[in-house]
């Protein structure tokens, strides 16, 4: 699936975008599972253990932008886990024993999509080695009016940034910390699939087009790296493993770690935890943005 090219590419940058992983079939499945969670949220009017909902959602207009863990709550996301193209990609860059680890689907909607504030996903979850990606899988065609996943190449070689407000994890950098100017977009066709590394600066903006943007993300990891935080479920852990042997223990790496507490005061999604933020860089929607304000 990878060349050596492509690989030492990833090791350098931190990221990958790998064109037509999914079939337009295999898309085409995703996004009608997709649609019908959106239409179900019409009967919520706030987040639940599915659903993160946008500030402007309402039963007469569901506007949805995260349904959480959606491996757990339809099969159509669950065999993408184990999808073996994905596995494979993964393999070449992680190593022979993959472990999953958890799922997301953010939805920007057109016109009002939810901005996500820069971050690195390794302050969230550190682990004894940094050998993690997350795996975005397009579900619309990205390009850069529609809210695309943007990266800092190469800055998963650098620091780990702070990400607390007043002494509180809040799962977003300064905006002063980002090097904006080095900043580039994941683009590409529907059914290809982005990878970034677990340290690698990254966030997205509002998605002010008239198109959607449906980004798939699932987090893996290398069977070796152990979670800091620790593991609350010792035999839902070992039944992540997708792929080779569970080793006999963790690998330990030197890599920078802060540690994400004191937990965010906001809970449920990385969406939540940014309120506590002090400053923003991205510009929400006017109407999510005058929502939030009340």
């Amino acid at each position: 699936m990878l060349d050596e090219q492509a690989i030492a590419f990833y090791r350098a940058q931190g990221y990958l975008v790998v064109p037509d992983v999914l079939a337009p079939a295999e898309v085409a499945a995703l996004r009608r599972v997709t649609e019908g969670f959106v239409e179900r949220a019409r009967a919520l009017d706030r987040h639940d253990e599915i659903y993160d909902l946008e500030d402007s959602h309402s039963p007469a207009e569901p506007r949805v932008r995260r349904i959480k863990n959606p491996d757990r709550h339809d099969p159509a996301y669950a065999a993408l886990v184990r999808h073996p193209a994905i596995l494979a990609v993964l393999e070449a860059l992680l190593g022979p024993a993959i472990r999953f680890d958890v799922s997301k689907l953010n939805l920007k909607a057109a016109g009002y999509g939810a901005p996500v504030e820069w971050h690195q996903d390794w302050a969230f979850y550190p682990h004894t080695n940094d050998d993690l990606a997350a795996v975005g899988v397009m579900l619309d065609d990205v390009d850069e009016a529609n809210g695309p996943l943007l990266v800092v190449p190469s800055s998963h070689l650098g620091p780990i940034f702070d990400h607390h407000h007043a002494g509180v994890f809040c799962g977003a950098m300064r905006p002063e910390d980002v090097m904006l100017d080095q900043a580039v977009p994941l683009t590409g066709p529907a059914g290809s699939i982005t990878v970034h590394h677990a340290r690698l600066i990254h966030g997205s903006a509002t998605n002010t087009s008239g198109r959607p943007r449906r980004l798939l993300l699932h987090q893996y990891r290398a069977a070796d790296a152990w979670p800091l935080l620790g593991v609350k479920d010792f035999a839902a852990y070992q039944a992540q493993l997708l792929t080779g042997t569970e080793p006999a223990g963790p690998r330990l790496a030197p890599v920078p770690v802060r540690l994400p507490l004191p937990p965010a005061p906001n809970q449920g999604s990385i969406y939540e935890n940014q309120r506590a933020a002090g400053r923003r860089f991205f510009t929400p929607a006017a109407a999510d943005a005058a929502l939030a304000g009340q």
